[in-house]
């Protein structure tokens, strides 16, 4: 894969992985049960538009936090690494759980559920939130961020097509299938996180 690619591949496979919005479907069909089609409807473009907003918020403002708390790139980058290759390893067990039983419980209760805990945490979570921070801390200037906004921008809409068709999703692939996609989604995760470790190391000298 030639740089010109990469540039614009790894950054969108890389929030495809994180966000899976199919993981996401189980949980919303659960919390949504009682609600009509069209309000449906609404929850998922609203969560949508909340999950873009606040991904493309945090892209935007990382270097300005790395600056205010005097965070080192590599030390960041190897925390996020951990972070991913964490998450990344729930998701190859199936266990991936992006909001808990109680946040879902209380989704199920609420009104409107889709800021939370529809956008936060089960779509744009910690480890959505420290990947965008991470892809655009790469960036050698602002041109350079064009690919991470518009990878969110394609998960937004990606995750507004799955959820608007949540139904179907689970009836076609199941839950096994969904389990599948998850591990699938996984062992790209993993492989990014275990990249953002050892470009940190060689950033630091400790590796070549």
């Amino acid at each position: 894969m030639n740089e010109p690619i990469q540039t614009w591949a790894i950054p969108l496979l890389s929030l495809l992985a994180i966000v899976d919005p199919v993981a996401a479907v189980p949980s919303f069909l659960s919390m949504t049960a009682s609600e009509s089609a069209e309000h449906r409807r609404h929850i998922v473009r609203d969560a949508c538009i909340v999950c873009v907003a606040l991904l493309v918020l945090f892209a935007l403002s990382g270097q300005i936090i790395f600056k205010v708390f005097a965070i080192t790139l590599p030390a960041f980058r190897i925390a996020g690494g951990i972070i991913l290759g964490i998450t990344a390893l729930h998701m190859l067990e199936a266990e991936e759980k992006r909001a808990t039983d109680v946040e879902i419980e209380e989704g199920r209760r609420k009104i409107e559920i889709a800021i939370t805990p529809l956008a936060v945490p089960i779509l744009a979570g910690p480890g959505a939130l420290s990947t965008v921070m991470l892809m655009t801390s790469r960036a050698p200037d602002v041109s350079g961020m064009i690919p991470v906004v518009f990878a969110i921008v394609v998960t937004g809409l990606a995750c507004y097509l799955v959820l608007r068709l949540s139904e179907t999703v689970l009836r076609v692939l199941g839950r096994t299938g969904i389990n599948l996609m998850s591990r699938l989604m996984g062992i790209l995760l993993l492989t990014v996180a275990v990249q953002f470790v050892i470009d940190s190391l060689r950033e630091i000298g400790l590796a070549k």
